[in-house]
This record gives C-alpha cells, sequence and structure tokens, in this order.
C-alpha cells in the first residue's frame, strides 16, 4: 500500500458535466455577491476592502539599534497597543535595522503621531537611531492602487491573447471568464473576512492567476487532443473525459501547493498569514473554475473539430 498515493484511483469517470449547471448558477451568486462586499461603500481608495498603509498612506520610519538586534516582536507588541491602525514591522538589511511603517490616527497630525511613535520605540528598545522619516500622502497610495488593478487587468488580457494564440478564441474566452470569476471571488473573500489588501495581496492574486491559468491550460491541451481522436463523441463527453485523463494531476499538485501554504500561514506570522490564506483560497478555486467554468464555456459556444485523423503512433523497432 505504499507510497499511499496508490490509494487514488488511476481512472475516474466523473461525469462533471451534469452538474455545469447548478455549478454556474452558484458561481454567479457567488460573484455578484463578491462584487457587493469588495465595492460597497463605494468610498475610495478601496470601498469595501481593508485598505493597508500602501493604499491608505502612512508614515514609514526606517531605526537602527545597533550594535544589538531589532526585537521585532517587541516593537510589533507596543504599537500594537497604540491607535496607529495597521502597523508593518519588517527586519531591513542589518539585523540593527528595522522598517516600521503605521497610520495617521484621525484628529492627529502626522507629526504628532512621529513622535508619539518614536517616544514609545525608545521606551521599547533603548536607545534607538531614527535614520528617516517618510510620510506617504493619500493621492500617492491611489496612484499605487490603480497601479495594482492595471497590472491585475494587464496580465488577464495578456493570458487572453496567449489561449487564443494557443488553441481558438472561445477557449481563450472560457480562461478569461474563468479568471474573472478566481479575482472576484478572491477580492469577496478578502472583503468578508476583513483581510487586509496591500501590496503583497496583489501579488498574492497576480500568482493566483498563473496558477488558474496554468491549470486551465493542462485541461484545454487535453480537450483538444480529445476532440481530434474522439470525432464523434458528444462534446459535453469529451469534457468529462479530459477532465478525468487530467484530474489526478491537478489534486496532486493543487494538494502540495496547498500543504506548502498551510505550513506557511501557521509559521509564517502575521506578515504572511492573509497572503498564505489568499494563495490556499486561490489555488482551490483555480481547480474549480478549470472544472466548472473555463470547459462548460466552450460547452455553450461549441468547438470546431479538426479534419486531420489522430495518425497512430508507430511502435518502437527492437
Amino acid at each position: 500500500m505504499w507510497p499511499l498515493i496508490k490509494i487514488l484511483p488511476i481512472k475516474t469517470n466523473f461525469r462533471f458535466v451534469a452538474f455545469a449547471k447548478y455549478a454556474g448558477a452558484l458561481s454567479l451568486l457567488a460573484t455578484i455577491a463578491s462584487l457587493f462586499l469588495a465595492l460597497y461603500p463605494l468610498t475610495p481608495p478601496c470601498g469595501g476592502l481593508n485598505c493597508g498603509i500602501d493604499f491608505k498612506g502612512g508614515t514609514l520610519l526606517e531605526i537602527s539599534t545597533a550594535p544589538e538586534a531589532v526585537d521585532l516582536g517587541a516593537v510589533r507588541r507596543a504599537l500594537g497597543e497604540m491607535d496607529m491602525g495597521d502597523v508593518q514591522v519588517q527586519a531591513f538589511g542589518a539585523p540593527s535595522s528595522a522598517m516600521v511603517r503605521f497610520q495617521t490616527p484621525e484628529g492627529e497630525s502626522a507629526a504628532q503621531a512621529v513622535e508619539e511613535v518614536k517616544a514609545t520605540l525608545e521606551r521599547t528598545l533603548g536607545e534607538v537611531t531614527f535614520a528617516k522619516t517618510e510620510v506617504v500622502g493619500p493621492k500617492v497610495s491611489g496612484e499605487l492602487f490603480q497601479s495594482g488593478l492595471l497590472a491585475l487587468g494587464l496580465a488577464i488580457v495578456l493570458m487572453l491573447l496567449y489561449i487564443w494564440f494557443r488553441f481558438e478564441l472561445q477557449f481563450g474566452l472560457g480562461a478569461v471568464i474563468a479568471l474573472f470569476h478566481d479575482v472576484i471571488l478572491t477580492f469577496g473573500v478578502i472583503a468578508l473576512f476583513d483581510l487586509e489588501f496591500s501590496l503583497t495581496t496583489i501579488a498574492a492574486i497576480l500568482t493566483i492567476i498563473g496558477y488558474s491559468m496554468n491549470d486551465t491550460v493542462v485541461v484545454f491541451d487535453r480537450l483538444r487532443e480529445n476532440l481530434r481522436k474522439y470525432k464523434r463523441m458528444p462534446l459535453g463527453e469529451v469534457i468529462d473525459l479530459s477532465i478525468n485523463e487530467t484530474l489526478s494531476r491537478t489534486v496532486i499538485t493543487g494538494l502540495t501547493a496547498v500543504l506548502a501554504l498551510g505550513g506557511l500561514a501557521l509559521f509564517g506570522g502575521p506578515t504572511l498569514f492573509g497572503f498564505s490564506i489568499i494563495m490556499i483560497f486561490g489555488i482551490v478555486l483555480g481547480t474549480y473554475s478549470s472544472i466548472y467554468v473555463a470547459a462548460p464555456v466552450i460547452l455553450l459556444w461549441g468547438v470546431k473539430r479538426g479534419d486531420e485523423d489522430v495518425e497512430p503512433i508507430a511502435p518502437l523497432a527492437r
């Protein structure tokens, strides 16, 4: 029985297409709900999302406690007790250097907030050298937010062009609809669980787009092969056959990534927790959308089957 992977069936015969209508209705409702959660209330720059310092603006301090190393945990605890909104503490360069970012509380000036944070850091760490103080305004953060959304849109358009070039237009539309589905539902999860929306989140969503597209391409490539091989088989049966033939590869790849991200979520600390959760959800969602979003679009649209016959593979000469 070892390795345990042998327990999994080598060949499956699930009828995925039979449940495509129900899955499509569920996906549509989830997409509408996610859009509502992400956009409401319609207040700039992030609407219903919990914007981090990257998009809301804030203050950046570079500190040094040379020759001693900075106690990052003590800094996080001390600043966490203050009303500074989203506080980020990261190692920077040498062990004795760190970067602290925080938001200015309402009703206070940036200068007053900076002095309060400096006093807290000196009480917590002792002698501290403040190498740099920089205030990021909301205008710059708004431009950063627009650039992040532009990067997401550009990635989706490039994916459409690639699939169109690699396969056919309907394949490209199916892949892009699946990508929009994954991105919108990911935004919904971020809003639902009040996860921080920052540049790290943008990076996680871009990674999800790449993973989802990779899984979709694998299914589409097998579908194209089977369309040429089984020219008289109904399209729905060909889609089911193609998904079943790639299912074990999809499950094993996704499960491996989820296990790695699970360890990162448990032991990576608060800084990487949100990133890991978003990635785990995105990988599961990317697998689902390849089966129940991208492939059903091919079923609705139809596909042109090539006129060429499949050439049999000649046996190897001994």
